[in-house]
């Protein structure tokens, strides 16, 4: 039940940094291009990468702790159906050319930074 509550506690805060996180950078890009997506994804990813090296090789803590952290927080923080979406939206905009850089864009650079944040956290 424990690591139900912290999923759920992780979870509210991961939405609400993804909502805030996500509306500055669209206040200073616009909404042309999914820039707030992007950036959201590549840092939830950097931090996952992060987060599954430091919290299960480094240091020792609960399983409640990787649940809040790691499902909770980072898995209401990304945002991979507003991905999918706003991608959906440039093909029915007929912005295929965006949509597909959306997509290279967001699949090589969150899989680079998951495995930055892997070497981060083995490096410290």
């Amino acid at each position: 039940m424990m690591q139900l509550l912290m999923v759920g506690a992780g979870g509210a805060t991961g939405a609400i940094g993804r909502y805030l996180l996500s509306s500055w950078i669209y206040s200073l890009t616009g909404r042309a291009f999914p820039w707030g997506t992007l950036a959201i994804n590549l840092l939830g990813s950097l931090l996952m990468g992060f987060l599954s090296v430091w919290l299960l090789e480094r240091i020792t803590v609960s399983d409640e702790m990787r649940a809040l952290l790691m499902v909770g927080f980072l898995g209401a923080f990304t945002t991979f159906s507003t991905f999918s979406l706003e991608t959906l939206l440039l093909l029915e905009e007929g912005a295929v050319a965006r949509a597909g850089v959306n997509i290279a864009a967001s699949v090589i650079t969150c899989i680079f930074a998951a495995w930055m944040g892997t070497l981060i956290a083995r490096a410290i």
